[in-house]
C-alpha cells in the first residue's frame, strides 16, 4: 500500500513541482466552503466537481506548481447543459489547436477555450470541472480512487495563505485525491 510519503515523494520529483504536502482536515473543511461560495461570471454557473470528488477521498495532496509540470491529461474545463449531456465548449490543449481552427461551427473564447456554435441547448449551461486522472499516483501499488483537480483561485489563494506559501501568479496548485486499498484477505483462485 503506497504511503503518503511515498506519494509526496514522487510528486516532488516532478518537473515544476514547487511546493508538495499532504492536505490537513481543517484546511479541507474550509476549502469544501470556499468551493462552494464560487460564481462564475457572465451569469453562468461554476461547478467544481473535481474539488468535490478529490476532497471526498480519504488523503488529498497539494501540489504548488510552476509552467514546467506537465499539461492535464483531459481538459480540465468545460461547458455543458442539458445536465451535463450536451458540450457546448472545452479547454483545448496546444497540441489540439489545429483541429479546430477554421471550423465554422467553432469560436476560440480563448487560445485554449473553444465553443461550438451548432448546438442548442434545452437548459441554462455551466462550466463544469471534472475530475482529472492522475496517471502517476494512479499507479502506485495500494491507491485507488485517484482523481485530481484545480481549486478556484480564492480556495488556491486559501491554501497557500495557510501554508505560508507567497501568492505568487506564476504558480497554481493541484489538489490530488485517493483512497487506500483495503487490506483483507486474497482472493481464492
Amino acid at each position: 500500500m503506497a504511503k503518503v510519503e511515498e506519494v509526496i515523494g514522487l510528486l516532488k520529483k516532478m518537473e515544476g513541482s514547487v511546493h508538495v504536502f499532504k492536505l490537513d482536515d481543517k484546511t479541507r473543511e474550509r476549502l469544501v466552503q470556499i468551493e462552494g461560495e464560487v460564481k462564475a461570471s457572465l451569469g453562468i454557473t461554476c461547478y467544481n466537481q473535481g474539488v468535490e470528488e478529490c476532497l471526498h477521498r480519504k488523503n488529498v495532496i497539494v501540489v504548488i506548481k510552476d509552467k514546467r509540470f506537465r499539461p492535464p491529461p483531459e481538459p480540465t474545463v468545460l461547458l455543458i447543459a442539458d445536465n451535463g449531456e450536451m458540450l457546448l465548449g472545452r479547454e483545448i490543449f496546444p497540441h489540439e489547436r489545429d483541429q479546430y481552427t477554421d471550423k465554422p461551427n467553432i469560436v476560440f473564447l480563448s487560445s485554449d477555450f473553444v465553443v461550438f456554435t451548432d448546438r442548442m441547448p434545452k437548459s441554462k449551461e455551466c462550466f463544469l470541472m471534472p475530475p482529472v486522472s492522475f496517471p502517476e499516483v494512479a499507479a502506485l501499488p495500494g491507491v485507488r480512487n485517484c482523481v485530481s483537480c484545480s481549486p478556484s483561485p480564492p480556495g488556491d489563494m486559501f491554501v497557500r495563505a495557510s501554508h505560508d506559501l507567497p501568492d505568487d501568479p506564476k504558480l497554481a496548485s493541484i489538489l490530488i485525491g485517493y483512497d487506500n486499498m483495503k487490506k483483507g484477505p486474497r482472493p481464492h483462485k
